[in-house]
């Protein structure tokens, strides 16, 4: 097969501004920057990476998802090994706690600074 999986794309009013967030989040690597562009990769180049997309007339997707309303299309989930330390780092880089967390244990809902949704989960969640 030579098929691949490289990257996820999100879209954002400003590129370099979550591709900011995402780094420190994650602690990766920018591959490329522009106002209208930006990609980060892990340190080791493995693995797929994050990019990010200029898209004018963003809206954050709806949460939680309600019957005829807008629907949740994708999320990212990231695994931590202290969720309380890395949702308070997380806040602190500018996500915020989404109100609605429906599994009250090991994982966490957030969203990033453009209100893109994440969760953060301990391994066997």
């Amino acid at each position: 097969m030579s098929a691949t999986l490289s990257g996820l794309v999100l879209g954002t009013p400003s590129p370099p501004v979550l591709a900011d967030f995402y780094r420190a989040l994650l602690g990766w690597s920018e591959v490329s920057r522009a106002p209208e562009w930006a990609r980060i990769r892990p340190e080791d180049s493995a693995g797929p990476g994050l990019s990010f997309q200029l898209e004018r007339d963003f809206v954050p997707p709806a949460w939680p998802s309600r019957p005829g309303g807008q629907q949740l299309q994708a999320h990212l989930d990231i695994r931590v090994d202290d969720l309380q330390a890395e949702t308070a780092r997380a806040v602190a880089l500018g996500a915020t706690v989404e109100e609605h967390q429906p599994q009250p244990d090991g994982v966490r809902v957030l969203r990033d600074p453009h209100g893109n949704l994440f969760c953060l989960f301990l391994p066997g969640y």
